[in-house]
């Protein structure tokens, strides 16, 4: 069996058979709108809980909404060079899983479905859907796009999503963001959610002693000793990296987390969108 009908396979039974897909919508965003003010009953999701009116009646009190219109779910791929590593499987394979998973979620929940891919430029392989038929050929390009000698552009990814993306959208960023980009105008608009690949060995590598690397997006090649006084001098950086990046998101309102190359994406995407 081939990997991508493996990807597509195991993304569509955890989705339609796991996934908090008996849920109105597994995304929170501007497709549903506030309607009235009812009782608590018994299975309301506390989470909506109006905590005012609560205090002020003495029983607890929930915010009920409708579905106002669907909802735009716009998936994006950071297909750079450096996606081409990975200790357990490549950072690659772990892109088109969660766009996979993604994917049949947003279609399962009857949800319009965009998929962008960003390497030098951006380019839209999936306009506007509901249908499933384009998830296989969104997953078949990013597993078999060329990222070696190819560079993801985030330094103006917030902006040339706001020239494509019209509709006030649900838009999810995936990749190794080893570039901070400037999404505050972007999520000022929209509800932005970035997922961040990882392998581990790319944060926290072992000594190597002399060592020829090939820079994989440049495909320049950098010789020297990589003993152990240097790689954790880049494993600081790396570290001091994140902390910015997270502050930057933070900042912009932006709910992220991390995928390692070893985890369950399925796991990380229903806790971040807090199905556990």
């Amino acid at each position: 069996m081939s990997n991508l009908k493996k990807i597509l396979i195991k993304a569509k039974r955890q989705v339609f058979s796991e996934m908090i897909g008996n849920n109105p919508s597994i995304f929170h965003g501007e497709g549903y709108d506030f309607s009235e003010l009812r009782e608590y009953q018994i299975g309301d999701d506390i989470k909506h809980i109006d905590w005012n009116i609560t205090a002020k009646m003495q029983k607890p009190y929930v915010k009920v909404f409708k579905e106002e219109r669907e909802l735009h779910v716009s998936l994006v791929s950071m297909m750079g060079g450096s996606l081409y590593f990975g200790s357990q499987r490549l950072k690659q394979e772990v892109v088109a899983e969660i766009m996979a998973l993604l994917s049949f979620s947003v279609v399962k929940n009857q949800d319009l479905l965009s998929h962008f891919l960003v390497q030098e430029k951006l380019t839209q392989i999936i306009r506007p859907t509901k249908k499933e038929f384009p998830i296989h050929h969104a997953t078949q390009t990013i597993l078999e796009c060329e990222t070696l000698n190819h560079q993801a552009d985030y330094k103006n990814l917030g902006s040339s999503l706001m020239r494509q993306v019209k509709h006030k959208s649900l838009i999810i960023i995936v990749g190794d963001f080893f570039e901070i980009p400037d999404l505050t105008i972007l999520s000022k608009r929209h509800e932005v959610i970035a997922l961040v690949v990882r392998d581990k060995i790319e944060e926290n590598p072992d000594a190597m002693g002399f060592s020829a690397l090939i820079d994989p997006q440049s495909g320049e090649m950098l010789e020297g000793e990589f003993g152990k006084s240097k790689v954790e001098a880049y494993a600081k950086r790396v570290a001091a990296h994140d902390r910015e990046l997270y502050a930057a998101f933070k900042k912009s309102r932006i709910r992220h987390t991390k995928i390692y190359t070893d985890d369950n994406p399925f796991v990380a995407i229903k806790r971040l969108f807090g199905a556990l």
